[in-house]
């Protein structure tokens, strides 16, 4: 049976606040991902007692953070109201994104750029696909996405510590950046002519598009793509959700 040191614990102060410097991770899944990233700076842990033992099993102490026992009550009073955080709450400060060239230069994979889905969920979702095949990074909008928060991380279930997100004031700049680059800038939407399995990227480099939920991508977003190109739905359905399109995009191109 695996042995797990006990880690050391601090006594608890009577407040835990939200206007802490810092970002609330919560979450088993997000908490034992921050806590392995070397490049988060970890400030506060807080962890019911079985929460404790369970991240013990994924992550072995001792950790850079002492943990702090608390009942799950105080996370409740602390987290936002229905936070799923499973015993487990971790103040970090936000990661520090890489440049673009350093995320073209340290993987090959595709880079997935979002037109403004500014829903924390589909982004945290579309996270998770991303690391899942291999995805090199996310590039938004600046002004129009969530910025990193403790739903996004957990509904990322730890892929926002290993896939880098790019903040982009101007999204056309940031394609015309990729293009230089060399990849080939392919934008998902429904009246796409042909399919992503038909449109020949066998050997490219791609920078994949998705666009808002319900409106898809921006004018000025879809001029500046090399090529269009749909997912092969059913008549039926109109289309899919921008995490679950992401997913499929993200295999296809993962096949070829």
């Amino acid at each position: 049976m695996r042995q797990h040191r006990r880690p050391r614990h601090r006594s608890t102060p009577d407040a835990a606040s939200n206007a802490e410097v810092g970002t609330w991770l919560y979450g088993l899944h997000a908490v034992s991902a921050a806590l392995a990233n070397p490049e988060r700076r970890l400030r506060r842990l807080l962890v019911t007692r079985g929460a404790e033992q369970e991240l013990a099993e994924r992550f072995s102490p001792p950790w850079r953070v002492v943990p702090e026992i608390v009942e799950r009550p105080r996370l409740d009073g602390l987290l936002p109201p229905d936070s799923i955080h499973q015993g487990a709450a971790l103040l970090a400060d936000p990661l520090e994104p890489p440049s673009m060239e350093q995320v073209l230069e340290q993987s090959t994979g595709p880079v997935l750029v979002l037109d403004q889905v500014t829903d924390a969920r589909n982004v945290g979702a579309i996270l998770r696909s991303a690391a899942a095949f291999g995805a090199a990074a996310i590039v938004v909008q600046d002004r129009h996405a969530p910025h990193e928060t403790g739903l996004l991380a957990r509904a990322a279930s730890g892929a926002i510590e290993t896939v880098p997100v790019l903040r982009e004031v101007n999204l056309a700049r940031a394609l015309d950046l990729l293009k230089k680059a060399g990849l080939w800038v392919v934008g998902l939407e429904a009246a796409g002519p042909v399919t992503l399995a038909q449109s020949g990227l066998k050997g490219r480099r791609v920078a994949l598009v998705l666009g808002a939920e319900g409106e898809g991508m921006r004018r000025l977003t879809r001029e500046n793509c090399d090529e269009l190109v749909r997912l092969p739905i059913r008549p039926a359905m109109e289309s899919l959700n921008v995490s679950a399109a992401a997913a499929v995009a993200l295999y296809e191109l993962a096949r070829e």
